[in-house]
């Protein structure tokens, strides 16, 4: 049986156990989990009302997204991807996203849009930024990769109620009973699994 994740176990171990969790599922569940997301996703207000999205390429086992971004491109919506800032250390660009986008490999070995500084869309005109997570608790804090760029990214949010909202997405095993958090962490208001919405606002 499965032990499971105590409150105290430092983040690294947190990290490390959910990433081998949701690797662990097999191409059907990922299948299955993102549909059930796009069902979810496709009724939330929060990207019913929005217009400009912020989405990311899943990697590492998280939950696929193109789903998500062909069905807002059905919508006549307009569809963003984080590229990695190459003069701003830890920072984060986005960039208008479309079939004909030209992509590359960053760092990360994570698809990216070619830089194109004319198709850059400033946070603050975002109207929703989906976020990856490693792992969520119950309050909405967010584990991640540990690099802090979506942390930066919605600082203005956490601490102004400025700029676009957070969505969080994961699969259901991502989620944990408690997570450890420090003074620099943004918890989200929203989190969208196959199974569940949470809602803190």
């Amino acid at each position: 049986m499965e032990q499971p994740i105590q409150p105290s176990s430092p983040r690294q171990h947190i990290r490390q156990h959910i990433r081998l969790r949701r690797r662990a599922l097999t191409p059907i569940e990922q299948q299955q989990a993102s549909d059930k997301l796009l069902i979810r996703f496709q009724q939330l207000p929060s990207v019913l009302q929005a217009t400009h999205i912020a989405l990311y390429l899943a990697s590492d086992g998280e939950i696929d997204t193109r789903p998500l971004i062909n069905w807002l491109w059905q919508q006549g919506k307009c569809v963003y991807l984080p590229v990695l800032h190459p003069f701003s250390k830890g920072h984060l660009l986005f960039l208008h996203y479309t079939p004909a986008t030209r992509m590359t490999r960053n760092k990360y070995r994570i698809d990216e849009p070619r830089l194109d500084i004319r198709l850059v869309k400033p946070v603050y005109e975002l109207d929703l930024v989906c976020t990856p997570l490693v792992a969520f608790d119950s309050t909405g804090q967010r584990l991640g990769m540990g690099g802090g760029y979506y942390d930066r990214t919605l600082n203005r949010w956490h601490h102004h109620r400025q700029g676009p909202q957070p969505l969080g997405l994961a699969h259901d095993c991502q989620q944990v009973d408690m997570l450890p958090f420090e003074a620099w962490d943004v918890p989200l208001p929203e989190i969208l699994t196959p199974s569940c919405h949470f809602n803190w606002e």
